[in-house]
């Protein structure tokens, strides 16, 4: 078996940070263009990563935050952002290293970024989630593998529900011999 001495798989997920980077960077200058909100999913146990006690406590492995309407002081950094959020009306700051993000995730144009920064896979695609919204109370989700591939199934069906092009055929507009 040929070994992969170049590591692309490395280089393509710094390549997404950089996207995520330059983006969240873009956010802080002119805000959330549109509709667009992101969900980011972070290891809160990762180094580098600086949430309360209270939040570590409860989410000690990791949690998702919802950048949309609520969020202060976003700024980004070479290797970090960091923003301020508010949880149960309790403001709070949170660091996160990119190196950190396991899911960027922007609904509202179904582009999801993965990272493989989890040493053991028997943990990929379980994980507690917090997931505040507008300042809402945060919930804890239990996501999983199939339900991973249950929302993929819908975003699909949803993609397909899409007009179609029309499909000409080339022979309609060749001379018959």
């Amino acid at each position: 078996m040929i070994q992969d001495r170049i590591r692309y798989e490395v280089l393509v997920q710094d390549a997404l940070r950089n996207v995520i980077r330059k983006m969240l960077a873009d956010v802080v200058k002119t805000g959330l263009p549109g509709e667009h909100h992101f969900l980011i999913t972070f290891l809160t146990n990762a180094a580098g990563v600086e949430i309360s006690s209270r939040l570590k406590e409860r989410y000690p492995e990791q949690m998702t935050i919802v950048l949309q309407h609520q969020f202060w002081d976003l700024q980004v950094k070479d290797d970090y952002f960091q923003v301020k959020l508010s949880f149960n009306n309790i403001p709070e700051k949170l660091i996160i290293p990119f190196s950190a993000m396991l899911i960027f995730y922007d609904p509202t144009v179904a582009f999801e970024a993965v990272f493989d920064i989890l040493e053991s896979a028997e943990h990929i695609g379980q994980f507690n989630e917090t997931v505040t919204i507008d300042g809402s109370e945060p919930q804890s989700i239990r996501a999983s593998n199939e339900n991973r591939q249950h929302i993929n199934n819908i975003e699909r069906i949803v993609d397909l529900n899409k007009p179609l092009a029309n499909i000409v055929s080339l022979d309609a507009f060749r001379k018959n011999k």
